[in-house]
C-alpha cells in the first residue's frame, strides 16, 4: 500500500508540472506576441511576463540563488515528507507539501531553461503581481500548511 501512496504522489507531482509547463507554453507561444488579452473586463487579464525575480519583481535578476533555494526546499520537502508518519492527520500536510514542491520545481524549470519564469495571470481588480500556475501551487501549499500546522496537526503531550 505504501508504494502505491508514493506512485500516486510522484504522478500527482508530474501531472501538476505538466499542467504548469503546458499553460507556460501557451502563453509564450499564443500569448507573447500579442502582450495582453483581456479575458474578464475588470477582472482578469492574460498578460505575458518574463520575471526575472520573485513576487512584484524583488531580487530580480538573482537566477542562482533561486535555482539553489529551489534544490534545498525541494530536498527538505522531499526529507519531511518522508519523515512524517503515514497517518490520516499528515494526509493533508502531505498533500500540501506536493503542492509546493510542485509550484518550486515548475517555477525552476523556467529559471534553468529560459532564465526567467513566465507569468501570465493578472488580476487586474487589485494591484497585484503578475502570476501562474506554479505560483497558485506554492501559495495554496504554504497556506494549507499554515493552516494545518495551526488549527489541524496537535502535538503528542508528553507525560512526565
Amino acid at each position: 500500500m505504501e508504494k502505491k501512496k508514493q506512485m500516486i504522489s510522484i504522478i500527482t507531482v508530474v501531472l501538476l508540472i505538466m499542467l504548469d509547463q503546458w499553460t507556460k507554453w501557451q502563453a509564450l507561444t499564443k500569448l507573447k506576441p500579442i502582450r495582453n488579452k483581456v479575458v474578464l473586463e475588470g477582472f482578469l487579464d492574460f498578460t505575458f511576463v518574463e520575471n526575472r525575480g520573485a513576487a512584484f519583481g524583488i531580487l530580480s535578476g538573482q537566477r542562482l540563488f533561486f535555482i539553489i533555494l529551489t534544490a534545498v526546499v525541494t530536498i527538505g520537502i522531499l526529507y519531511s515528507f518522508y519523515k512524517l508518519p503515514n497517518t490520516k492527520e499528515y494526509l493533508w500536510l502531505k498533500a500540501a507539501l506536493l503542492l509546493v514542491l510542485s509550484g518550486a520545481i515548475g517555477n525552476v524549470i523556467d529559471r534553468v531553461v529560459r532564465g526567467y519564469v513566465i507569468d501570465f495571470l493578472e488580476v487586474t481588480f487589485i494591484k497585484w503581481p503578475v502570476f501562474n500556475l506554479a505560483d497558485i501551487y506554492v501559495v495554496m501549499g504554504a497556506c494549507f500548511i499554515l493552516f494545518l500546522s495551526l488549527f489541524v496537526i496537535k502535538e503528542e503531550k508528553k507525560e512526565g
